[in-house]
């Protein structure tokens, strides 16, 4: 897939790694001069290395997302380099496994902080220089936990996501006359170094043994979504939200999904 965003400028908050590096390397293969927005600088210079390394454009911004200033900061910076902004895409997340019960204060703070606070104080600070572009993007990764499905011990997480869904479509509508769209893509189950901190590779081959598409996705699979909604041909697609999950949110019963591919 090859979507030309030779020019354009793109904020990609937590591309240090997992999701938000793959979603980084295929914007800069297609043209985009990416902003590598990331709290840990040792991960986004890894990062830019890769993409510079195979013809890319990419640039290090080292920002905690989840602080206000921070956001700014970064917002500013940009265009203080750049002259422009044409694409913004908030993937950053925080993911503490608590229940609601030992769930503390500062946590749900930080969860909400950086999960959903951010996607105000991006879209805020980068809204004049969109609408100056020839045609302005801000795209989320958001998660089918909340939205669609649930796990115990994520609430916080949940929420966050929830809520999140609910500004895209908000959003969507206050900057439709403006050229802007605002989309979010929902990923499932993706191969990342939060998904092996959460299990082992045993508890990852049976996850995959859920999905109907029998693995789990790749950092990549998620990029290429977004590719597709920051570009052209998706102008008249906002306020919508994409689950990229191999399907593992279709079955209504995890046991009968196994039988019947164990009969195949």
């Amino acid at each position: 897939m090859h979507v030309d965003l030779t020019g354009k400028v793109a904020i990609v908050t937590g591309s240090g790694q997992g999701i938000g590096a793959g979603v980084a390397r295929v914007f800069a293969e297609n043209g985009a001069r990416v902003i590598v927005a990331t709290r840990t600088a040792s991960s986004g210079e890894e990062t830019v290395r890769r993409i510079t390394d195979a013809g890319g454009s990419a640039f290090l911004h080292q920002c905690d997302i989840g602080d206000r200033d921070n956001v700014a900061r970064l917002v500013r910076q940009t265009v203080e380099q750049f002259g422009r902004i044409d694409i913004v895409i908030h993937n950053a997340a925080v993911y503490p496994i608590r229940s609601i019960e030992s769930l503390g204060d500062e946590e749900l703070e930080t969860t909400l902080n950086v999960n959903l606070k951010a996607a105000f104080w991006l879209t805020r600070e980068a809204a004049p220089y969109l609408r100056k572009a020839p045609y302005g993007r801000i795209i989320f990764t958001s998660s089918v936990t909340g939205p669609r499905v649930a796990m115990p011990e994520t609430a916080h997480y949940a929420a966050s996501k929830s809520g999140l869904n609910g500004f895209i479509r908000t959003a969507a509508i206050e900057f439709a006359r403006d050229n802007i769209t605002v989309n979010g893509v929902e990923p499932g189950y993706i191969l990342t170094p939060a998904m092996a901190a959460l299990t082992d590779e045993e508890g990852q081959q049976a996850m995959a043994s859920q999905i109907p598409a029998g693995a789990l996705g790749q950092p990549e699979d998620i990029a290429y979504a977004m590719l597709y909604l920051a570009s052209a041909q998706a102008s008249y697609v906002t306020g919508q939200t994409l689950a990229v999950d191999g399907g593992s949110t279709l079955p209504e019963s995890p046991v009968l999904l196994d039988s019947f591919y164990r009969t195949r």
